[in-house]
């Protein structure tokens, strides 16, 4: 014989109700994508990162198929909306996040100027050349940049645009000084990334002897790293002349209104590659013949020639 249930006081039989747990089904499966984005994002070596480096490795954890087409030069719109990611990140709490960066505040750091010498007007820093400064266009990856150390592995200055334009004069003296320096551009793949490296030209004036360079990103990085993209009011109007070596298909596609992000680069790949091209390339490595060889010739304690 079956129990019947206990009547309410209305006369309608009343279930027991069902646990909650206080977050929908697609909050807890977005918040298990954070977790592991989190880890990718850090990397083995404990890489800080910004929430929208975050953002954009949660879209990769939520797509893994397309990591499946690496070779394929195309980009992708995000799989996950950015307010939907926001309200998770907040539900969670941006502190739970390992390696998490705070957010930028608002106003514009003021960059200390080195104190002077003792009987001179001229700092200590500024009075030797700087051969490499990295200019970054987005503010919050100038300071992962800086947060991972880069400037000190680098021996390289790192500076947002909206921080280093108009370039100080000790700096730009600093440069001179250093005959041959090199101003790096971090800039995304959009119209007004593109022309950021000819402000900087035009904000360094007559100064002999100063390169500045464009390390990226442009629209057929962002093809070949399968970056996600998105999109803006079209036709974008150019901030400028497109550089020469813009190809046509990317002035095109950059006129649709499309953009991507220096952020959605994986956080760990960014690092290496702005090491990489700070820094220039590596002196070649002896084989272990070379190196026996070489024993012979150092001058102390050295194998006899006999």
């Amino acid at each position: 014989m079956t129990p019947r249930r206990p009547q309410a006081p209305g006369g309608a039989a009343s279930a027991a109700p069902a646990p909650r747990t206080g977050r929908r089904p697609g909050l807890r499966l977005l918040d298990l994508a954070i977790t592991g984005a989190a880890a990718r994002a850090a990397g083995p070596g404990g890489i800080r990162f910004t929430e929208r480096q975050l953002y954009y490795e949660t879209c990769r954890v939520l797509s893994p198929a397309a990591a499946l087409l690496t070779r394929v030069p195309r980009t992708t719109s995000p799989t996950l909306r950015l307010p939907a990611f926001t309200r998770a990140l907040e539900a969670r709490g941006r502190e739970t996040v390992a390696g998490l960066l705070p957010p930028v505040p608002a106003a514009p750091p003021v960059l200390p100027r080195p104190p002077a010498a003792p009987g001179t007007g001229e700092p200590d820093l500024y009075a030797y050349g700087l051969p490499r400064v990295l200019v970054c266009q987005d503010r919050s990856i100038a300071r992962m940049l800086l947060a991972n150390h880069v400037h000190l592995e680098a021996a390289c200055l790192v500076l947002a645009a909206a921080d280093a334009l108009p370039l100080a004069p000790h700096l730009r003296t600093a440069l001179e000084r250093a005959e041959g320096a090199t101003v790096h551009v971090l800039h995304d793949a959009s119209p007004r990334g593109i022309g950021l490296p000819a402000r900087i030209r035009a904000a360094l004036g007559p100064v002999p002897g100063v390169r500045v360079s464009s390390i990226g990103l442009v629209p057929r990085h962002a093809a070949a790293l399968r970056l996600p993209t998105g999109r803006g009011p079209a036709p974008a109007a150019p901030c400028g002349p497109w550089p020469p070596a813009l190809r046509p298909q990317e002035a095109a596609w950059l006129a649709r209104g499309r953009f991507a992000q220096v952020a959605a680069v994986p956080a760990p790949r960014l690092v290496r590659t702005v090491l990489r091209l700070t820094r220039g390339p590596r002196p070649p490595r002896n084989s272990l013949w070379t190196d026996l060889r070489g024993l012979r010739t150092t001058g102390f304690l050295t194998w006899p020639a006999s």
